[in-house]
C-alpha cells in the first residue's frame, strides 16, 4: 500500500486500541479551540446588528449636540458645512426623571415630528411612532425598565403613555447611552465622583422620544432646552475628520460625535467579552500545550516496543514520525471541528446584548476565516507539543526499544542524602520527581496556570459587582459577562483536571519498573500509591503559589494593558481567598491523582519486571 494510507491506518489503529488517551486528548485541545472560538466570533457580534440597525434608520454620520439659544445657531451653521450633504432640524432635548413599573430613571427626552425623517428616523419594533400623549421608549431602555407598549409612566410628573419601543443608530442602546452633551450628565460616574458633581446632572440616563411640544412642556423655560441636529457626510469614512476638524470652541458651541464612535460604544460589550475569552483561549492554549507534551511523553514510553517492531520490519525513522505525528494531528483535527461547533452553538447565549439593535445579534455565523484560524491553532499545539518526543522515539536503536528497558535513574548525591531519612512515601516521591524534572516543571506551570486564571476570576467577578453599583453596566449586560466568566472558569477547571490526570498517568507508566522494584524490596502497594500522587501534589503546592504571586498579578496587568482599563479601581481578591485557594488547590490535585496513583502501585510485581 502507499505511505499516506499506511500512515494513516497505523495511526487510526493506535487510537482506537487507546481510546482513553485519545479522548483526553481530544478533550484538552477541543477545549482550546471552543474558547478561541467563541472569542472570534465575538469579534463582530455587535457590529453587524448595528450596522443593520444603521441602514434601517437612516443612521447620522454624526450627531451634534448644543445647548440654549447661543448654540442653536451655532448648530445651523454646521449644516453649511463643508462635505455635509444633508442634515435634520434641530431637536429639542430636556432632561427628565422617568417613573415606571414602580421604578425611577433618568432620561433624555428628545422632540420629534410623526413625520418620518431622512437621517435618523428610530425603526419602531413595537407600538407606533410618537403622537400627542404618547411616549417612544429606546428598546435597551424599555427592556431594563420592564415597560412595554400601552404601560403608563410619568416624565417630570407628567403622566404619558407608551405608544412604542425603537432603535436608533444615533446613539448607543442603554445603558452605552452617550449623553447629550449640552443636557449634562454623570455617564458610569463612580460614588466618589458622584459626591464631587452638581446635583441636577443626570445618572446614567435612558432615551425617550415624545412630540415637540410635548418635551417643550416638561420644562418651564423653554430657553433651557438644549437640541440636537444629525448630519449626512458625502464621505461617511471622514466621520471623525470632520469631527476632529469642528472641535467646540467654548461651552456653548456644538460637540460632535462620529458614527465610529457610536459603533465603538455599542459594540463595547462584545468587545470585553471577546477580550475575556481570547485571553481564555491564550491560557488553555498554554494547559493545552503542557498536558499534550506530558501525555505524549507518556503514550511514547508505552509505545517504545511498538516503534521498534516497526523500525524492524523496515520502517524509516521518518516512517515511524509520521505514524506516531499523525495520531496528534488528526485527533486536533477532529478538536478543531468539534471546537468550532460548540463556539458556534454557545455564542448565542454570550451575545443576549442586542437589546436596542436590529438584527440577529444571538446568531453570530462561523467563517472561513475563523474556521481556518482555528483549525491551523489545533494542528500548532498538537505539533507543537509531539514534534520533539516524536523524532526523540523515531531515532531511537531498534534492540533498545524492543527489549524496551528501563530508564536508569540519575544519581543526586544530596536528594538521596535528604531522601533517605525520609518515610518511605516521600522518599520515593522525591526520586519520582527528580528522574523527570521537565515533567514536574511542566506540572507546576500548569497548576500556575490555572490558579492566575482562577485569580483574575475573582478580580473580575468582584468588578461586575461594583458595575452593578456604579451603572456601567446593566443588569443583562453584567449577566452576559458573568456567562462569558462561567464558560472560562469551567473549561478552565476541566482542562486542568484533565492535566493532572493524565500527567499522574505518565507518571505512573514511566514509574511501571522502578515502583514495581521498590515493592520487591519491600515497600508496600499503599506506600507506592501515596508516593506517585506526593511526586505530584509538591509541583502543584509550588505552582499555587506562583500562580498567585507573581503570576494573578501579572495576568491581571496583562489584561489591564490589552483592554485600556484602570487597575486601581478593581477590587483584588481578599486575603482569606488567596490563602485559601492554595491549600485548595493542593487538596484538589490530591484528590484527582488519588485513583491512577493507586491503580498504578497495584499492578502485579511479577509481571511488570
Amino acid at each position: 500500500m502507499g505511505p499516506i494510507l499506511l500512515v494513516g491506518r497505523l495511526a487510526l489503529r493506535d487510537l482506537r486500541r487507546r481510546r482513553v488517551e485519545a479522548v483526553l486528548l481530544l478533550l484538552a485541545i477541543m477545549a482550546a479551540t471552543t474558547t478561541l472560538t467563541l472569542g472570534l466570533v465575538l469579534r463582530d457580534a455587535a457590529g453587524d446588528p448595528y450596522q443593520s440597525t444603521r441602514e434601517a434608520t437612516g443612521g447620522p454620520d454624526v450627531v451634534a449636540s448644543a445647548g440654549k439659544a447661543e448654540g442653536l445657531s451655532a448648530l445651523r451653521e454646521l449644516a453649511g458645512a463643508p462635505g455635509v450633504i444633508d442634515h435634520s432640524e434641530p431637536y429639542p432635548v430636556t432632561p427628565a426623571r422617568l417613573q415606571a413599573s414602580g421604578r425611577t430613571s433618568d432620561a433624555q427626552a428628545v422632540g420629534r415630528d410623526a413625520a418620518p425623517a431622512s437621517i435618523d428616523q428610530p425603526k419602531v419594533i413595537q407600538g407606533g411612532w410618537v403622537g400627542d400623549g404618547g411616549v417612544v421608549v429606546e428598546a435597551a431602555f424599555a427592556g431594563a425598565l420592564g415597560v412595554r407598549v400601552g404601560d403608563p409612566v410619568t416624565l417630570n410628573g407628567r403622566s404619558f403613555e407608551v405608544v412604542g419601543v425603537a432603535v436608533t443608530a444615533a446613539m448607543p442602546p442603554y445603558p452605552g447611552a452617550s449623553c447629550i452633551v449640552a443636557v449634562g450628565c454623570a455617564h458610569g460616574a463612580t460614588p466618589e465622583e458622584l459626591s464631587e458633581l452638581p446635583a441636577d446632572l443626570l445618572q446614567n440616563p435612558g432615551l425617550v422620544w415624545l412630540t415637540r411640544a410635548d418635551v417643550r412642556s416638561l420644562t418651564p423655560d423653554p430657553g433651557s432646552l438644549s437640541h440636537v441636529m444629525n448630519l449626512k457626510l458625502a464621505d461617511p469614512d471622514t466621520a471623525q475628520a470632520f469631527v476632529d476638524a469642528n472641535p467646540p470652541e467654548s461651552r456653548t458651541a456644538p460637540r460632535l460625535v462620529s458614527w465610529e464612535n457610536i459603533l465603538e460604544e455599542a459594540t463595547e460589550l462584545a468587545g470585553d467579552s471577546q477580550i475575556l475569552m481570547l485571553i481564555g483561549a491564550w491560557l488553555l492554549g498554554l494547559l493545552a500545550v503542557a498536558g499534550l507534551s506530558v501525555l505524549v511523553g507518556g503514550r511514547m514510553a508505552d509505545q517504545t516496543r511498538r516503534v521498534g517492531l516497526l523500525k524492524a520490519v523496515g520502517g524509516t525513522p521518518s516512517l515511524v514520525a509520521a505514524v506516531l505525528l499523525a495520531e496528534y494531528v488528526l485527533v486536533a483535527v477532529v478538536a478543531a471541528a468539534a471546537g468550532l461547533t460548540v463556539g458556534s452553538l454557545t455564542a448565542p447565549l454570550l451575545t443576549e446584548s442586542g437589546a436596542g439593535l436590529v438584527g440577529s445579534v444571538g446568531t453570530p455565523s462561523v467563517t472561513m476565516s475563523t474556521a481556518g484560524v482555528v483549525t491551523a491553532v489545533a494542528i500548532g499545539v498538537a505539533v507543537v507539543a509531539t514534534v520533539v518526543p516524536t523524532v526523540r522515539a523515531a531515532r531511537s536503536s531498534t534492540v533498545d526499544a524492543l527489549t524496551d528497558s528501563p530508564r536508569l535513574p540519575r544519581r543526586i548525591g544530596w536528594l538521596i542524602a535528604i531522601s533517605a531519612r525520609l518515610p518511605v512515601p516521600l522518599l520515593l516521591a522525591l526520586r519520582v520527581a527528580a528522574r523527570r524534572p521537565r515533567r514536574v516543571v511542566l506540572g507546576a506551570a500548569s497548576i500556575a496556570i490555572t490558579v492566575s486564571g482562577i485569580y483574575v476570576l475573582l478580580v473580575l467577578n468582584a468588578f461586575l459587582d461594583t458595575q452593578l453599583l456604579t451603572g456601567g453596566y446593566g443588569d443583562a449586560q453584567v449577566e452576559v459577562l458573568r456567562h462569558v466568566l462561567l464558560v472560562w472558569t469551567v473549561t478552565l477547571l476541566s482542562l486542568a483536571a484533565v492535566n493532572a490526570v493524565v500527567i499522574t498517568w505518565a507518571t505512573v507508566i514511566d514509574n511501571r519498573h522502578s515502583s514495581a522494584l521498590a515493592r520487591a524490596l519491600g515497600a508496600t502497594p499503599r506506600e507506592v500509591s501515596a508516593a506517585l500522587a506526593a511526586a505530584q501534589t509538591l509541583p502543584a503546592l509550588a505552582g499555587a503559589v506562583l500562580g498567585v504571586f507573581p503570576g494573578g498579578l501579572a495576568l491581571f496587568a496583562a489584561i489591564n494593558a490589552i483592554t485600556g482599563g484602570d487597575g486601581d479601581r478593581a477590587a483584588l481578591p481578599s486575603p482569606w481567598q488567596l490563602l485559601a485557594l492554595v491549600p485548595a488547590t493542593v487538596l484538589v490535585v490530591a484528590a484527582l491523582t488519588a485513583v491512577p496513583a493507586r491503580l498504578g502501585g497495584r499492578r502485579p510485581v511479577t509481571e511488570t519486571l
